[in-house]
């Protein structure tokens, strides 16, 4: 396997038969669990816009030398827009006062990320049929990671408020 379907597949979780897109998310959460908790925030934020630049580019080149735009194997999109998902859901967790929030935080962005780029409402969608390339492929799961994580707030500002 080449280095860039390792990149693209994230580590070969693309690879998966069934599911490909959630095996991908479900590959990129405890890793971006793990930096969040060993390096911080800036980190993963750092980690998860340079995993878009490449991204992007490696998915332009893979469109170009097989022709299909944004094949199933292809996940390290799901680990971006999981890991922004994660980390606005996790920044909100840490200012609330009742126990494991922080670990809630983080079970509701992996559905909520999951819950928007399957459904891909709206914008989501838009991005998905009209953006051509790397940069339809990573934006549709940018912007379901950003909404999935503005989702697990709403819900977590909730829980705080009956708790």
């Amino acid at each position: 396997m080449t280095l860039q379907k390792i990149f693209l597949t994230f580590g070969g979780a693309g690879l998966f038969k069934k599911a490909p897109g959630t095996m991908g998310t479900l590959a990129s959460f405890p890793v971006g669990i793990a930096i969040l908790y060993y390096f911080g925030m800036e980190t993963l934020f750092m980690l998860t816009l340079a995993i878009t630049v490449i991204g992007v580019l490696e998915i332009n080149k893979d469109e170009k030398t097989t022709g299909i735009h944004n094949p199933e194997h292809i996940v390290i999109d799901e680990a971006a827009g999981m890991w922004l998902s994660l980390m606005i859901a996790v920044s909100t967790a840490n200012t609330m006062s009742y126990p494991n929030a922080v670990i809630l935080a983080s079970i509701l962005s992996f559905a909520a990320f999951r819950f928007f780029g399957i459904w891909k409402p709206s914008t989501i969608g838009w991005i998905d049929r009209e953006i051509k390339g790397g940069l339809g492929v990573m934006m549709d799961d940018i912007v379901a990671g950003i909404a999935g994580g503005f989702l697990t707030v709403v819900i977590l500002i909730g829980l705080e408020k009956v708790l």
